[in-house]
């Protein structure tokens, strides 16, 4: 009897030590990853996907592809149609320049009879007629003229729009193309190659895996005592028996208070209002997201 009393004497000390332990942590919280949903850009069967979950990409390598058959046979079109009617346009001097050598025909003539009218050799009456197929002849060019600018606009206006569209399929065919937004994991894979897929649809997920946030939860009255840019110790387990120490750094504060959530514990568990803080911790590969961690404010 006397020894099993021994035994917990000397048990109970420990385990109030490990207590202590563990109310030695300013904050807790779970680590979290910038993560990014890559979705398609354009409209048709998935041809290829060349990411796995766990794989590495590089930021704007092309990791996938869209069906582009029917934009490229819509593109064929437009430059069939551009092609044909760039022939359509009117050579304005070529088309004018009969009316014009005929006016110039006309000018000499009314010089001519002008001489003779007033050398008395000519009759008036020839002299108004030739002014007057002149006069025609001038509202004729200038009309023809005016037709043939129009024409030439509202075909250079359709050509223009024709061009535009070319212009347009050439970005959805560049958008059938999945590239990688940025550097990171592949976190999830929610399409395969086959797949219809539309604008919008998310085709997997990534992040940054190298740095990570610890999201934890502050009181109102270690929120006095905390600012940007801070330096914190960071822990998390290592094992069953023993925890890793991180360098990290607040990078962000929020300005709301909210309820503390039940996964939480915060120094002061008779607070019901915290706020939130993310701290930036650079990962050498052993966190992962999920994992709790907790926070030792540095000696200010």
């Amino acid at each position: 009897m006397k020894t099993k009393y021994f035994i917990f004497a000397l048990s109970l000390p420990a385990l109030c030590g490990c207590n202590r332990s563990d109310n030695q942590f300013d904050a807790s919280g779970v680590f979290e990853a910038t993560e990014v949903t890559v979705s398609a850009q354009g409209n048709g069967k998935l041809m290829s996907l060349t990411v796995e979950e766990g794989s590495q990409l590089a930021a704007d390598s092309a990791v996938g592809l869209i069906d582009t058959l029917p934009l490229h046979l819509k593109k064929l079109e437009l430059e069939a149609r551009i092609a044909a009617a760039a022939p359509r346009y009117a050579d304005v001097p070529v088309q004018l320049a009969s009316l014009r050598q005929q006016i110039a025909t006309l000018q000499k003539e009314r010089t001519r009879f002008e001489n003779l009218v007033a050398a008395k050799a000519g009759n008036q009456k020839q002299l108004d007629d030739v002014n007057a197929q002149l006069a025609v002849a001038e509202r004729q060019l200038s009309a023809m003229k005016e037709n043939l600018d129009r024409g030439n606009s509202s075909l250079s206006g359709e050509i223009k729009v024709m061009q535009t569209q070319l212009v347009q399929l050439n970005d959805q065919i560049a958008k059938c193309i999945v590239t990688s937004p940025a550097a990171g994991t592949v976190l999830n894979k929610f399409a395969e190659p086959g797949e219809l897929v539309g604008a919008g649809s998310p085709l997997f997920s990534l992040a940054d895996l190298s740095t990570m946030y610890l999201r934890a939860y502050i009181t109102a009255d270690q929120l006095t005592s905390v600012k940007l840019g801070q330096q914190v110790n960071v822990y998390v387990d290592e094992g069953t028996e023993s925890r890793k120490e991180y360098p990290g750094v607040i990078a962000w504060i929020s300005d709301e208070a909210e309820f503390t959530p039940k996964t939480i514990q915060t120094r002061n568990e008779r607070a019901n209002l915290v706020y939130p803080v993310k701290v930036r911790v650079a990962n050498d590969g052993f966190i992962k997201k999920g994992m709790y961690g907790e926070i030792k404010f540095a000696q200010q």
